[in-house]
């Protein structure tokens, strides 16, 4: 293949299972105090590290702006029905928006935009004081409860996720915590879980670009994603931490036909080093997927003050791949 593709063509012919000049290519860490919240700041700090410093080709908004979290942690199931409804005059979601706008003003079509915004249930869990197995514990006590809160949140991100794609995101990064053999049952999450999910994706309907992450725990080494669960979502894109728990990237192939997004160790090679071990780790993935219907990434978010000298040879390396 002679053409070189734009950012855009390159990641939608993946979505299609079609050939690639290279493989997409993408990968993401926290700014944090850079923004500030700002949309503004947010914005400038985006484009600078995901396009004039690495030119990826996902712009990828971190949830560095975060949705809006009670003022102190909740104790018991029953707070979670009085969770509040938000508008998007709620200022949280008004910088979101302001800095959408702002990254496809400055970037025109040629590249992807993705709004990174996490599940329902993972916020009813991080909002519960005392840790995520106190959360579990709380929503199967009292599961009307745990649904109602559910349901509140899943309507405020579809007003949200509407929004975005209006103000010019490709796509939402949705990324879904608790559908692990640690944390919910797989009936648990299907019968409690999943229907505020599917509530809250139908705000993005008109993207091209929707992608779920299934969370894994780093520290937990035994724990299995629920993958199969969320190969039936109206997504484009499937990412999970594939170098960390199962399945692998070829098994992947098998269960879904979405593209996958993964191949990287958020803790491996593209942290520390060294380029041989990168460059291993870069090929194993295509070499897994043939380089199709494959957005070569990191399985989750690196640490934030992970080297760049590393992010740049991963950069190099593939640019040499075809």
């Amino acid at each position: 293949m002679t053409h070189t593709m734009t950012a855009t063509e390159r990641v939608q012919a993946a979505l299609r299972g079609e050939p690639v000049d290279r493989v997409p290519f993408c990968f993401w860490h926290h700014f944090k105090e850079e923004t500030q919240d700002s949309g503004d700041r947010l914005a400038a700090a985006t484009l600078d590290f995901f396009h004039k410093k690495f030119d990826l080709d996902i712009i990828k908004i971190m949830p560095d702006l975060p949705y809006p979290v009670p003022a102190q942690a909740l104790t018991s199931a029953a707070q979670w029905r009085d969770l509040p409804r938000l508008t998007l005059d709620t200022p949280a979601f008004q910088q979101q928006l302001r800095c959408i706008r702002t990254l496809r003003a400055q970037l025109g079509n040629e590249y992807p935009i993705i709004l990174t915004l996490f599940s329902p249930t993972t916020y009813l869990v991080r909002y519960m004081g005392m840790g995520m197995q106190h959360a579990i514990a709380e929503a199967r006590r009292d599961p009307e409860s745990f649904t109602q809160g559910l349901a509140l949140v899943a309507d405020n991100l579809r007003t949200l996720m509407q929004a975005a794609i209006e103000a010019g995101a490709s796509g939402i990064f949705f990324s879904c915590m608790a559908a692990t053999s640690t944390d919910f049952s797989k009936d648990e999450y299907t019968r409690l879980c999943r229907p505020s999910d599917l509530q809250a994706l139908e705000g993005a309907n008109a993207g091209w670009l929707n992608i779920i992450h299934v969370h894994a725990d780093p520290v937990q080494t035994d724990e299995e994603i629920y993958f199969d669960l969320f190969t039936t979502y109206p997504i484009q894109v499937l990412s999970w931490s594939d170098r960390l728990t199962g399945p692998s990237l070829s098994e992947a192939l098998t269960m879904t036909d979405k593209c996958l997004m993964g191949g990287l160790a958020e803790r491996g090679p593209l942290v520390h080093g060294g380029e041989i071990e990168l460059e291993n780790e870069i090929m194993g993935a295509v070499a897994q997927t043939k380089g199709r219907r494959l957005i070569l990434a990191n399985g989750c978010s690196i640490p934030d003050d992970t080297p760049e000298h590393w992010l740049h040879i991963a950069r190099r390396l593939v640019d040499n791949l075809h």
